[in-house]
């Protein structure tokens, strides 16, 4: 049986995960929306998010957030160094501090999504203030 991850279980996603449940697989899904019934009562795994997904799935997170410090880490030091100034690695080092910060640290750099919709006290998908 292998572990298998799915995200998006709309009109297409929600038989198409089914089809896996019933091939014997270990399945793991995230959604918006409710998640069937059928795949719950089938054994799915109800994930918190897709990296929980991916993670239950033994997808590892590609380039974590805690190698990007370190190389920008690495590149201001050297700017510091020979006296060159890279105020864009430095603003993209301080989201990537803030990611670190939100528990990010070990995740890849979709956390940035994460850590920019937390400082910015929003949800993607909702309608803006006022409107």
């Amino acid at each position: 049986m292998s572990k298998v991850g799915f995200v998006g279980l709309g009109i297409m996603g929600a038989p198409m995960a089914g089809h896996l449940l019933a091939a014997g697989h270990a399945l793991s899904v995230f959604t918006r929306g409710k998640v069937p019934e059928s795949l719950t009562a089938g054994g799915a795994k109800v994930c918190a998010n897709a990296r929980e997904v991916a993670q239950s799935a033994g997808i590892d997170p590609g380039f974590r957030i805690e190698l990007h410090q370190k190389d920008l880490n690495l590149a201001l030091s050297t700017a510091r160094k020979i006296g060159v100034s890279l105020p864009n690695t430095a603003t993209c080092q301080e989201l990537f501090n803030a990611c670190a910060a939100h528990g990010g640290k070990a995740c890849d750099h979709s956390a940035m999504v994460r850590a920019l919709k937390t400082m910015a006290n929003f949800e993607i998908g909702q309608p803006a203030p006022g409107r």
